[in-house]
């Protein structure tokens, strides 16, 4: 049996990184997830845990204690937003590169400038391509069960990338709604003790982290991480598998709603799932064949599987809370397309941004979009595939 409790997104991904009990967790404050070091370092000043916290003067510093941590043998965790994690964006790469399992909440937000503290997803679309596995989490449940699940991924021997849990900045991250904890000695022994195979504390093994990698190395070690995505795809399935068997909670790569005989559908993530399918349902009840899917797994990314999931529909959209400034839609959006284009799977697509710097994204809008795609099952005819939504005119 879990434990029932009510609180925010980042309290509970406070109350996970309590029962991890990593060994560092280095963090700098920045809203949105300001919360997450903050309550975790009252469970390290009460002796809750034994966790060594760093309380360093800036974002870069926090992954760059990060990764020296996790280099040396340390399981290590940090929190951050926005703003915070470019200003980590060399250390980012450097983690990734190193192949160091590091686990990031990062609660998202838009990214200056203007300066705008609320929701989208500018923050993570930014360094979608630094070779970190990243998962999306529509409420609170999922961004505690992600963070359980976190390090059984990122530090498997065959994957050994960083992970960050994503979360929507206020939306969930400080919104109160009821979750299921997880026992401690149950989290305990799912995460498991972490023992690396090569780190700098090991006398019996001497190496070098980040020694200079020329031309004649350095695409090798590349693909090396490329693979190890890949692999992700494999260990995330297995951890999600031994996860519902704990908790009896069913994660996958994506999640479909009502897809089985859908004929039109939308492609999201994170909390604008919640409102999605509110829509869902009240087209269903007035005879349209609706359907969802939210995408949980961004990277590694599950085209092929994506492919199959929405090959059979009419019309899609796929909505972007990031625009990626290119003219040519969203980066969810290209990704979807590229992957169904592989696949051979022919279906009118849609791109949609919405929601930059917080906008609010209502049932009405979704409703229009689900309207327009009713026209484009009708006709196959997209007079313009770039769209916005809830945008002033």
């Amino acid at each position: 049996m879990g434990i029932r409790e009510r609180l925010s997104g980042n309290e509970a991904a406070a109350i996970a990184m309590k029962q991890i009990n990593p060994d560092v967790v280095a963090a700098f404050p920045i809203t949105p997830s300001t919360e997450i070091p903050q309550y975790f370092s009252t469970f390290v000043s009460n002796g809750t845990v034994d966790t060594e916290f760093v309380a360093v003067e800036s974002e870069h510093s926090a992954m760059s204690a990060c990764v020296g941590a996790e280099a040396a043998g340390a399981r290590a965790m940090t929190a951050t937003s926005a703003n915070g994690l470019s200003y980590m964006w060399e250390m980012i790469y450097i983690a990734s590169s190193l192949r160091l399992p590091i686990v990031m909440s990062l609660v998202n937000r838009a990214v200056s400038g203007p300066l705008n503290i609320h929701n989208d997803h500018s923050d993570a679309m930014g360094v979608r391509d630094s070779g970190w596995i990243m998962l999306f989490s529509e409420n609170n449940q999922e961004a505690y069960d992600n963070l359980i699940m976190a390090h059984r991924i990122a530090e498997n021997k065959d994957v050994l990338l960083p992970l960050m849990v994503c979360q929507d900045g206020f939306i969930t991250s400080h919104s109160i709604e009821n979750i299921e904890l997880i026992e401690d000695d149950k989290v305990k022994e799912f995460v498991g003790t972490y023992k690396p195979e090569h780190y700098l504390l090991n006398d019996k093994e001497p190496i070098a982290i980040g020694p200079l990698d020329v031309q004649t190395y350095l695409f090798e070690h590349k693909y090396q991480q490329a693979e190890a995505m890949r692999n992700a795809k494999k260990v995330i399935k297995e951890v999600a598998e031994d996860f519902e068997k704990m908790t009896g909670r069913k994660y996958s790569f994506f999640e479909e709603y009502k897809m089985e005989d859908a004929e039109i559908g939308i492609v999201c993530m994170n909390s604008t799932a919640g409102t999605t399918k509110t829509v869902v349902d009240s087209l269903r009840e007035n005879g349209v064949k609706a359907g969802m899917v939210k995408v949980r797994m961004f990277r590694p990314f599950p085209a092929e599987e994506l492919a199959q999931a929405l090959g059979n529909l009419k019309a899609l959209a796929v909505m972007d809370k990031a625009d990626s400034l290119n003219g040519a839609g969203g980066a969810l959006f290209e990704d979807v397309v590229s992957g169904m284009y592989t696949a051979k799977k022919q279906v009118p697509t849609v791109s949609y941004v919405y929601g930059i710097g917080g906008r609010d994204t209502t049932a009405k809008d979704i409703e229009e979009i689900y309207n327009y795609l009713q026209e484009v099952a009708k006709t196959g005819n997209i007079d313009n595939p770039y769209r916005y939504v809830g945008l002033r005119k």
